[in-house]
């Protein structure tokens, strides 16, 4: 918990709890039980979705412009069933059956076979002055995923997590709270699932078991208790179902599925020039360039720095013409200035667009340009102010946004200067005036609604093309405007190893691309972890390279020609991917489902995936058992049911089974499943180096089948229609291996291409797509 707030247990008060229900009142969406003046509230919002509000004073806060994207009322009608007995009432859909006890009241879950979740114990509800809270039962089994962005270890048992956004510059696997606050996590455990979301946006905190063994707590500093619980038998019916409630990403623009590099900085721009030319001279893949602050005047938001960059348009038009994309940071600290006629801030003071104090001061604190304000981003007329001033970028050619320092993260004295980490005053009023609040309930909104504007303003500003969002800090929904990445990591083999469950349970808490900056942020990779790092990179949604002004460069070709060859080699096999990977982007943009999972997703009643964080999946098809340790060429790994190929020998294993995996430095131990379809590209340089003259389907043998979705990765026509999905399928039929390829079903028509269908170890067939998308059907055999 952040300094400023206080000592919340260090008293512990008594906790006054729900009564007896008193009486009880029905619509035909919800049920409330009046326990003398508090009330508790359930609504039925879907057959597997229920909303629980318990208010200690009876009259329940005001719906928030930021929460849920659907008002309970909003929910197409479901169906239920109220059953009133001497000592319980029952609520039961098609789904669950919540159960309500009247002496005291508490609630509890049940899927249809009777199993309990999500069942109130101990206090089952709690307030006390500053604090409302609910306690619930562990389950035998039950493991923990999710809560946004999180330090450690994938399961997330036995761990207090607190959501509230902080720079967490040196976080380690031991950290709790770090720059986004999301809390949401799901529960598995053989056979059942369930979700909840704390819809709560102060200062709030699970307990997994840490205080008390067998029980996990939610605790809030606002005035109500307020949660969502999804019932799910898997986890994709659970995320699909929180992403509903919270929203869903756009698909964002083909090329920034592409490599990205970065660096803190790049410092002027003939270093960038250069960087590119090296690029493409040493035929590495790449298709995005980031400029970290040192591009601005004197780190001024929406300026440039003509002595570094004094031709900014004529460097990124150089830049696109050679495929590269620009994407620019932009910090929410706006230097003070008042005698200096700069017009971002002279702007926001006429029209009061900053933060003040409760007496009305402009409050200030220290960050790049030193003395600085801070937009209230709560208000949609600064949300629209500042996504006007990104003209000053997009009229350059800048292609994406890149938001940092948005918990918000700022000092009490200029940088440099030993000081002190601050925030906000807590009671600091912000929103607008038919909403106002108060920082106290909006701090962990300052980075979702700083995406927000971005987002917005990029797609007003650059239509008909997407751009590119990444965002530091978040909150719940933060899919919606931006993609995230993991922050100030570190060059540490122990930061390549965590980067994984970290970029799951984001994945997990509906936040699907997402990235690690790879070799590390602080500190010197060594060319070993470097290059195991880019093998890792290679399955992240985002992947981008990065790194800090004091540590040396960490460009693939710095680490001699062995690893420049490793990093060439992998991220060549991304571009490959990238049909694949950008039709698992149309799955997370269509049911909220992550791009990069762990492998219980998919094999959720399988007991060894449950704590198994060193493995990963990316999509339902590939399986990576990536090496973390330095000097390992060996490593053990777990292959669920079913029969496996290795990628690399096409070697076949039938699961579930350990083996043991050779993996050389130019090896990732890399798996796929038995009637996988991989539609693949030709290596390229970049995405839009040339329309797409050839389509590889890598088929392996076994049952499967995949639906491929295209369209023209730059524009928005995608969302009127214009796009078109293929359905293959492979099966064995008297002896014979069939691939079938379903009509194209759509109106997007790509371009005239040769296909190759490769059923991979026995043979392949040819034929040229001419854009009519008709249904074909092999037989493929030795």
């Amino acid at each position: 918990m952040p300094q400023y707030f206080g000592q919340l247990h260090t008293t512990e008060p008594s906790w006054t709890t729900l009564g007896t229900v008193q009486a009880i009142e029905k619509s035909d969406r919800h049920l409330l039980f009046h326990c003398g003046e508090p009330c508790l509230k359930i609504s039925v919002l879907a057959a597997n979705l229920i909303r629980v509000r318990v208010t200690p004073t009876g009259k329940f806060l005001p719906r928030r412009s930021w929460a849920v994207t659907q008002e309970d009322e909003q929910w197409p009608a479901v169906e239920f069933e109220v059953k009133e007995q001497a000592d319980v009432v029952e609520i039961t859909t098609q789904q669950l059956r919540v159960v309500v006890h009247r002496h005291p009241c508490r609630v509890e879950c049940f899927d249809l076979t009777g199993q309990g979740f999500a069942e109130d114990v101990n206090l089952g509800v709690g307030w006390r002055k500053g604090a409302v809270a609910g306690w619930k039962k562990i389950a035998a089994e039950e493991h923990f995923y999710g809560f946004g962005e999180r330090s450690g270890l994938l399961d997330q048992i036995a761990t207090t997590r607190t959501n509230w956004t902080l720079d967490a510059l040196d976080y380690d696997v031991l950290s709790d709270n770090l720059y986004q606050a999301i809390p949401f996590f799901m529960a598995l455990r053989p056979g059942l699932g369930y979700g909840i979301f704390f819809n709560t946006t102060f200062w709030s905190q699970f307990d997994i078991g840490v205080q008390q063994p067998g029980v996990w707590r939610m605790e809030t500093q606002g005035g109500e208790l307020d949660y969502y619980i999804i019932y799910g038998s898997e986890p994709a019916n659970i995320i699909s179902t929180y992403t509903q409630l919270t929203g869903r990403m756009s698909l964002p623009p083909k090329w920034s599925l592409g490599y990205h590099q970065c660096r803190w900085s790049y410092e002027s721009q003939d270093v960038v020039r250069q960087l590119a030319q090296e690029f493409r001279q040493r035929q590495i893949p790449c298709d995005v360039i980031h400029l970290d602050i040192d591009y601005m005047d004197g780190y001024r938001v929406f300026t440039w720095n003509h002595k570094r960059f004094s031709e900014p348009q004529a460097l990124i038009d150089d830049l696109k013409q050679d495929g590269f994309k620009t994407v620019t940071i932009v910090d929410p600290g706006v230097k003070y200035e008042p005698e200096a006629d700069y017009p971002v801030f002279d702007e926001g003071l006429k029209h009061d667009y900053f933060v003040r104090k409760t007496n009305g001061q402009l409050f200030h604190g220290y960050v790049w340009p030193d003395k600085a304000v801070f937009p209230d981003f709560l208000r949609p007329e600064v949300r629209n102010w500042w996504g006007d001033l990104h003209k000053n970028l997009t009229n350059m050619g800048v292609a994406g946004i890149w938001n940092d320092m948005n918990e918000p993260a700022l000092d009490d004295r200029p940088f440099g200067d030993p000081g002190n980490k601050i925030a906000f005053p807590l009671d600091a009023p912000q929103g607008p005036a038919d909403e106002i609040s108060n920082h106290a309930e909006t701090h962990n909104l300052y980075g979702l609604m700083m995406a927000q504007a971005s987002s917005q303003a990029m797609e007003k500003l650059r239509s008909p093309e997407r751009s590119f969002i990444l965002t530091r800090s978040g909150y719940a929904g933060i899919q919606r405007w931006s993609a995230v990445w993991t922050g100030d990591n570190q060059s540490l083999w122990e930061h390549l190893e965590m980067s994984i469950p970290m970029l799951c349970n984001l994945g997990l808490s509906g936040v699907a691309f997402v990235g690690a900056d790879i070799g590390g942020f602080a500190g010197n990779a060594t060319a070993e972890l470097f290059a195991r790092w880019m093998q890792v990179g290679m399955l992240y949604p985002l992947m981008r390279g990065h790194s800090a002004m004091s540590t040396a460069r960490h460009e693939p070709w710095v680490f001699g020609d062995r690893v420049e060859k490793i990093c060439r080699e992998y991220i060549q096999l991304r571009y490959q991917l990238l049909p694949y990977i950008y039709t698992l982007f149309w799955e997370a943009a269509t049911t909220g489902a992550p791009i990069l999972r762990p492998l219980l997703y998919h094999f959720a009643s399988d007991r060894h995936t449950f704590t198994l964080s060193d493995q990963v999946m990316l999509g339902a098809s590939l399986l990576a058992a990536p090496i973390y340790r330095p000097g390992v060429e060996y490593r053990a790994v777990y292959l669920p049911t079913g029969r496996w190929f290795d990628w690399w020998t096409g070697e076949a294993f039938t699961g579930p089974t350990h083996i043991l995996a050779h993996a050389p430095l130019e090896k990732m131990p890399l798996y796929v499943r038995a009637g996988a379809i991989i539609p693949m590209a030709p290596v390229m340089q970049y995405v839009e180096e040339q329309p797409l003259t050839s389509l590889t389907i890598r088929v392996w043998v076994g049952e499967g089948e995949f639906t491929h979705y295209e369209d023209d990765g730059q524009s928005f026509e995608y969302k009127t229609g214009k796009f078109s999905t293929t359905n293959y399928r492979v099966y064995t039929q008297e002896g014979k291996n069939i691939v079938e390829i379903g009509a194209r079903e759509g109106d997007y028509s790509p371009t005239a291409r040769e296909i190759i269908v490769e059923l991979v170890g026995v043979g392949e067939q040819r034929f040229v797509d001419d854009g009519t998308g008709r249904r074909l059907v092999f037989s493929l055999n030795d």
